[in-house]
């Protein structure tokens, strides 16, 4: 499961209707245990793909300062968001074969016919689908 502030999801699907007919692009921090991750911060990226109309690439320097900044803190770098503009909230084949670093969440938003979000893991070579909330489970 992955939890965020309302505000934070809020915050994703805003950058990606901003960033369409383009794919939008950043980075999760937050605490990640047990298959648990929760989201402390969203840090939004410029998407520095070739072909931003179908790909997405998070800005390098974004990912070295914020590993650099959270080194020795509570809180890392615990995922990748992107947006899909025209298709599910699902992974693409391209969105596989990027992946590969399996300690981090991928949580990916569609915006048609309105802004949707799903989460997904690695978990032996595939994308596995976890349960996004945008509340603090009981």
């Amino acid at each position: 499961m992955i939890v965020f502030k309302p505000a934070d999801l809020a915050a994703i699907e805003s950058q990606a209707q901003a960033a369409a007919p383009n794919e939008a692009c950043g980075l999760l921090e937050g605490i990640s245990g047990r298959g648990m991750f929760a989201v402390t911060a969203v840090h939004p990226s410029e998407n520095v793909a070739s072909d931003k109309a179908d790909r997405f690439e998070v800005d390098p320097r974004l990912l070295l300062r914020l590993q650099k900044e959270l080194r020795d803190g509570p809180t890392g770098v615990i995922g990748i968001y992107h947006s899909h503009p025209r298709g599910r909230p699902e992974p693409s084949d391209s969105d596989l074969a990027m992946a590969w670093q399996p300690e981090l969440v991928w949580v990916i938003t569609a915006l048609e016919p309105q802004p949707e979000s799903a989460a997904f893991v690695l978990v032996g070579g595939a994308f596995e689908k976890i349960e996004l909330s945008d509340s603090v489970p009981v």
